[in-house]
């Protein structure tokens, strides 16, 4: 019988198995599209709107009601009045708005005169979210109205428009944001998020059944059905995994992407062919995890417990520079690192696959490393007599 014959068998006899186990199938089959519809409609917004802000305004001037009515203009800000700075407290302790802005008596007659005037923020940062983008607002405001307030000083200085615009703003700052151009959080974790959904299931369900196979001593069979060679046993195991999951990334691509109104800027065939190898990447790994554990039960709560970890310790979350070294040793040892390195400079950054050959590269020597130690495990499992 011929090897690509043995591995279609194994494949098939995988599906069975997967079949009569709920738990299995429950974390193949459904968990991947729940969790991506789950977690990606928490963010399809991609942006706050409309977060409460309250305005005490001492000084009851033009320029404060100027500041208030763009304060209130922009899509962030919803403004809500107080009418001192203990009312404006009170609602911040109760949550009814996120912060609030005190415009001193006088504001107007010392900005106009060009003497420093303050504007006091209060925010809770009892979120995530709210308070940065609440401070991000409220800046760009304050310096758009001080700008105009500077130009019209001048103005009446006796100076042209032209001048006056130059002494207004010396240097003049153009800020792009390339890539995330609203830089909202949504769209910058959702891609991500997408993919570590991807990763983990996949990770939970394949050292699942091999920790099975193991704790039902089956590993004979899966042998057996190979003609004894190893490379065909688990080549046939994993190959229903990458097809079923290689579904699941095109799914995710195109379905998942259009709806969350997610871009992918580079060359979509690299990136097809990027997350085949990051997928091809995980098999072994999953098999080798799981050929370590006694019980399937032990095998899903310590991988489903890796999730966080593996995020975290990867460089989506956290600038992989500024990681300690034995923290960077350990990641470098994920194909999740290499893998968001080249997904974010393909996906988010308009790039191709000769731009990401580093992380290919390394994407396909951490392959042969998990494939070498599965190996290894697997000559011990044998010489103790389990197979």
């Amino acid at each position: 019988m011929s090897g690509l014959k043995r591995c279609w068998i194994i494949a098939a006899r995988e599906v069975r198995i997967i079949a009569k186990d709920h738990s299995l199938l429950l974390t193949l089959l459904l968990a991947p599209l729940l969790y991506a519809f789950f977690y990606g409609s928490i963010y399809i917004n991609k942006e706050e709107v409309n977060v409460p802000l309250a305005v005490v305004d001492d000084d009851q001037s033009a320029l404060s009601r100027l500041l208030t009515e763009q304060f209130n203009n922009t899509q962030v800000i919803k403004v809500v009045g107080a009418k001192d700075v203990q009312e404006a407290q009170e609602m911040l302790n109760r949550e009814e708005v996120q912060g609030y802005i005190y415009m001193q008596k006088g504001l107007e007659e010392r900005v106009m005169s060009l003497h420093q005037a303050y504007i006091v923020l209060a925010v809770s940062v009892s979120r995530f979210l709210p308070p940065s983008d609440l401070l991000s607002a409220v800046t760009q405001v304050s310096m758009t109205v001080s700008a105009g307030v500077r130009l019209q000083y001048f103005k009446k200085k006796g100076m042209t428009e032209a001048i006056a615009m130059q002494e207004t703003n010396p240097v003049s700052l153009d800020y792009r944001p390339l890539f995330n151009e609203r830089t909202s959080y949504g769209a910058y974790l959702l891609p991500g998020l997408l993919m570590l959904i991807l990763q983990q299931t996949l990770l939970i369900g394949l050292a699942a059944s091999m920790a099975r196979e193991k704790q039902e001593r089956t590993l004979r069979e899966l042998y057996q059905l190979a003609g004894d060679r190893f490379t065909i046993a688990f080549t046939g195991k994993g190959a229903f995994y990458f097809i079923l999951y290689g579904i699941y990334a095109l799914f995710f691509l195109t379905v998942n992407f259009s709806i969350l109104k997610l871009p992918i800027r580079g060359d979509y065939f690299s990136l097809v062919l990027l997350i085949g190898l990051f997928i091809a990447t995980l098999i072994p790994m999953a098999l080798w995890l799981g050929s370590l554990f006694k019980s399937t039960l032990l095998a899903v709560q310590l991988m489903g417990f890796s999730t966080y970890p593996f995020f975290l310790i990867t460089g989506y979350a956290w600038p992989y520079e500024e990681l300690p070294f034995f923290l960077k040793a350990m990641s470098s040892m994920l194909p999740t690192t290499p893998f968001l390195q080249a997904y974010t400079t393909i996906v988010q950054q308009g790039g191709d696959l000769p731009q990401v050959m580093p992380q290919v590269a390394h994407l396909a020597a951490l392959w042969l490393v998990y494939a070498v130690f599965l190996a290894i495990n697997m000559k011990r499992i044998r010489r103790q007599g389990l197979v």
